[in-house]
């Protein structure tokens, strides 16, 4: 007998497969529910429309990614953290390479299911903002909320990029190395203006600044103090 899981997949991998062969709109709750062998009362039971079916994942996965940032410690840098979170996004889709070109190759077919997925997606972005913001001091949260707005985008818009290119290759190659690689590119371009370090040098000076810092306090919770002080300090 089937696990619900099982369900949720068969009928997933109907939906697909229907879709691709007769076309979305032409494709049937019915026939997706025959196809998958269960009751058309079946399908409603874990889906409430036919879209659904092709994205059963999601809302588990932004379960995941929501209690991994809850649960983040704080000794790491807060954009470090959002592009791990990230990475879990990602393994949802490499786990099931057939099926997640297969998706692809449908949502580029159909403007409505290409759609749903940018709300989707908005949906991963908003929690990343949210993450950012919960990470910065009280005081300094409202100056920086554009940046976290603008790095959790980036680090959207970069996963979308690795991901979208594995899977015009068919699913192959290591994409979790090439999503490595790229999420470090673009992490040593927004870093320093994420800190808020970025166009903010200033003339040479002998002034000599001593910090002193306790051994289990993160860099870049230091980094970030010592850019407050200094803003203060002009």
């Amino acid at each position: 007998m089937s696990t619900r899981r099982d369900v949720r997949r068969e009928l997933m991998s109907a939906a697909i497969s229907l879709s691709l062969a007769n076309g979305f709109g032409e494709t049937t709750v019915d026939e997706i529910a025959s196809a998958a062998g269960v009751a058309r009362r079946t399908f409603f039971r874990y889906f409430r429309v036919k879209e659904d079916a092709v994205f059963p994942d999601h809302d588990d996965c932004l379960r995941r990614v929501t209690e991994f940032l809850d649960t983040a410690g704080s000794a790491r840098s807060p954009l470090s953290v959002v592009g791990e979170a990230a990475g879990i996004v990602l393994d949802m889709y490499a786990g099931d390479p057939e099926t997640a070109v297969r998706r692809y190759e449908l949502t580029r077919q159909v403007p409505a299911l290409r759609e749903r997925e940018l709300a989707t997606t908005s949906r991963y972005q908003h929690a990343f903002a949210a993450y950012l913001n919960s990470r910065r001091p009280d005081e300094h949260r409202d100056a920086f909320r554009l940046r976290h707005e603008v790095a959790a985008a980036a680090v959207v818009a970069t996963h979308n990029h690795v991901l979208r290119g594995w899977l015009r290759a068919g699913g192959t190659g290591d994409v979790r190395a090439q999503f490595g690689g790229a999420l470090a590119e673009m992490t040593d371009a927004l870093q320093p203006w994420l800190d808020g370090r970025a166009g903010s040098e200033q003339p040479s000076s002998d002034e000599i600044l001593v910090v002193v810092a306790s051994r289990q306090a993160s860099p870049w919770k230091i980094a970030e103090e010592i850019e407050a002080f200094t803003s203060r300090s002009l």
